[in-house]
């Protein structure tokens, strides 16, 4: 049964809180309750950082991370090896990846990986452009830098097979990342590692 609140303006708030991912309706009656004790310019203010957010934050044309112009910075940053692309879940990963100082080319992010479950196919996901930044014949390699849980697998091997018959050498991350585990979560020191240590994907699977 849902809680009703002594005021419509706090049920209204305590509603789009509980919207956020992770944030259940007691955390968010929290959150609401501490934007009561803040100012009315504090709270303008983050009101405003989430709606520029919204509508100023854009999607690289490139690489699909997100930025503030057309193109993301490191796309266009001379002093990257842009034979060399990174393919990626999420943003988080990009970061994750590049605090390592190991990596010094390029991104590609999906926006996700295949999970039927969760109703995500290859459709839903960055993979055409991927195939299409290929095929321009400007890379020498591409990294498969994806979780190593059963998705992130799948996912793998669906752009590998997508990615055959073109001329590039295609990587995946060595696995001194723990089976199931995710790029975000893992330490610098082990993520900077597997990519140094990359090897070619078809060797990947070999028994």
């Amino acid at each position: 049964m849902i809680q009703k609140y002594p005021s419509v303006f706090l049920d209204n708030a305590v509603n789009e809180f509980a919207k956020l991912p992770g944030i259940g309706r007691k955390t968010a009656l929290r959150l609401a309750l501490h934007s009561l004790k803040r100012t009315k310019e504090e709270v303008s203010i983050f009101c405003q950082s989430v709606t520029d957010l919204r509508n100023h934050v854009n999607y690289c044309r490139v690489c699909h991370n997100i930025c503030d112009s057309e193109v993301y910075n490191i796309c266009g940053d001379m002093y990257r090896d842009a034979s060399l692309v990174c393919v990626v879940e999420n943003i988080k990963d990009v970061m994750a990846i590049d605090n390592t100082g190991q990596y010094h080319g390029l991104y590609h992010v999906l926006g996700g990986i295949i999970s039927p479950m969760e109703g995500i196919g290859p459709g839903d996901l960055q993979i055409e452009s991927l195939v299409q930044r290929a095929k321009k014949g400007d890379l020498k390699e591409i990294i498969l830098a994806l979780s190593t849980t059963m998705e992130g697998d799948t996912t793998n091997f669906y752009i590998y097979r997508k990615l055959t018959g073109i001329d590039v050498k295609i990587s995946v991350i060595a696995r001194g990342i723990s089976i199931g585990d995710e790029i975000e979560y893992t330490d610098e020191i082990t993520l900077g590692r597997s990519i140094l240590n990359r090897v070619n994907f078809s060797d990947s699977f070999k028994v």
